[in-house]
């Protein structure tokens, strides 16, 4: 008897927590945009399919495309990099310049900054909201 199972890359709910890892959100905060628990996301990130709306929804507060998600992969994520960093030592039209920090690195501090950033505006839009309660 032959078991069909299907590749590991295309477990939507794994790439969805990757790609929110990557851009610095808590699930609670994904789960708060989208109206739903946190439990809602951590089941939505276990599961391998998902709906077409709900993807859409979590896309677009990823910052992506429903593709973006779909076709994510670390791989991919690598090679870019990989090819950036050999693009920029190729194309040094004669000078000795290379790459003098981590793209990785670049893209973490991005992320942080990112992170910290949406913190503050959540948490204006809570002291707003509580606020316009009080009145």
């Amino acid at each position: 008897m032959e078991t069909s199972t299907k590749p590991s890359n295309t477990h939507i709910g794994r790439k969805i927590s990757r790609i929110r890892e990557l851009r610095g959100i808590k699930q609670e905060t994904l789960a708060s945009e989208l109206g739903v628990s946190q439990q809602s996301i951590s089941r939505m990130e276990q599961s391998e399919v998902l709906e077409e709306d709900v993807l859409e929804n979590i896309a677009k507060i990823l910052g992506v495309t429903t593709d973006a998600i779909k076709n994510f992969s670390e791989e991919a994520v690598v090679n870019y990099f990989n090819t950036f960093n050999q693009s920029v030592s190729s194309s040094n039209f004669g000078h000795n310049n290379t790459c003098t920090f981590n793209p990785l690195d670049k893209l973490m501090e991005l992320v942080e900054e990112n992170k910290k950033l949406y913190e503050r505006l959540l948490l204006a839009e809570r002291e707003k909201n509580e606020f316009l309660k009080g009145k």
